[in-house]
């Protein structure tokens, strides 16, 4: 069982919404265009199901997550703006091929817990929400009917870089190097402030390995005056990010948190030099562990993976 936590495909549904849009965010053709930033020309061969398909299965997924494309900024449109997005979304992601499957999404203006709840009942493996979402206090009280169906639920949270405003004169990678880390390692540690006290079971993973945040926990120790703590219910996936990066997170938390994503079609698949062991634990069980914790129990990644 191979997994990908996650990547990003539109279907058809949501494109024709996007399409019908008559302001950001929408789609002219293949081109995307959002508040505050540069035109995206999209690939289309990036959003057509039966390609992607292909891909994932050479891949050797077993299972492959999709997401709602946070960075979009759907989930804070205003309530009938973003419900028709997010049907067209669900409804959608349920008519993809074999390996996907989906994060539920919601929006954040308004939250509708019954909504999600209904998601879940028709497949959806948790629910993913930008980290612009969950950056303070505030965030975590406004998102609380939300989480309150996850945490009842047993559904793993799924956290994700939000929409970004372009810096004016920086090249386009810019927001994904520097504001995309900058949400991740905030969203990082207003969850151990903020969301754990108030969830104490839910599981929550962090995209893009949370930008590194873990690595500051040296930092966090000398300037909080509290000890640096393992949570065995938070995990960081993999995407963009190679041996080097994943290595040390590996040194700080152990490899029993960590889960494979690739984040396509924005960023290939990597193969951390880490030994199969290490790769079987990040790309079966950790995410087996994620996804159903009871079949899967903690401190039996690496044993179920020498096995293999």
């Amino acid at each position: 069982m191979q997994v990908d936590v996650h990547q990003h495909l539109w279907p058809a549904q949501l494109i024709d919404v996007l399409r019908a849009r008559t302001r950001p965010p929408r789609l002219r053709g293949w081109t995307l265009e959002l508040d505050g930033q540069a035109d995206y020309p999209v690939d289309p061969a990036a959003h057509d199901p039966s390609v992607r398909s292909e891909q994932a299965l050479r891949d050797g997924l077993d299972l492959a997550l999709v997401s709602l494309s946070s960075p979009l900024g759907i989930e804070f449109l205003p309530p009938g703006e973003a419900d028709e997005l997010l049907h067209a979304y669900h409804d959608g992601v349920l008519s993809l091929p074999p390996p996907f499957r989906g994060w539920a999404a919601a929006r954040l203006t308004e939250p509708d817990a019954a909504a999600l709840a209904r998601e879940l009942e028709r497949g959806f493996v948790g629910l993913q929400l930008p980290a612009t979402a969950l950056l303070d206090e505030d965030g975590y009280r406004r998102a609380g009917r939300l989480l309150d169906v996850l945490h009842d639920a047993e559904r793993p949270l799924m956290i994700h870089p939000g929409s970004t405003a372009a810096i004016p004169r920086t090249p386009g990678w810019w927001p994904a190097m520097v504001g995309y880390v900058q949400q991740m390692h905030a969203s990082w540690f207003a969850f151990r402030q903020f969301g754990r006290p108030r969830y104490p079971a839910l599981r929550v993973c962090f995209a893009m390995l949370a930008g590194l945040a873990p690595l500051h926990g040296e930092r966090y120790v000398a300037r909080s005056g509290e000890r640096s703590v393992l949570d065995e219910n938070v995990f960081l996936e993999t995407s963009s990010y190679g041996t080097r990066a994943v290595d040390a997170t590996v040194r700080v938390l152990g490899i029993d948190v960590l889960v494979n994503g690739s984040d396509r079609p924005y960023a290939e698949p990597t193969t951390p030099d880490l030994g199969s062991a290490a790769l079987a634990a990040i790309r079966r069980t950790n995410p087996l562990r994620l996804l159903h914790p009871k079949e899967v129990p903690h401190g039996l990644a690496l044993a179920a993976a020498a096995q293999s």
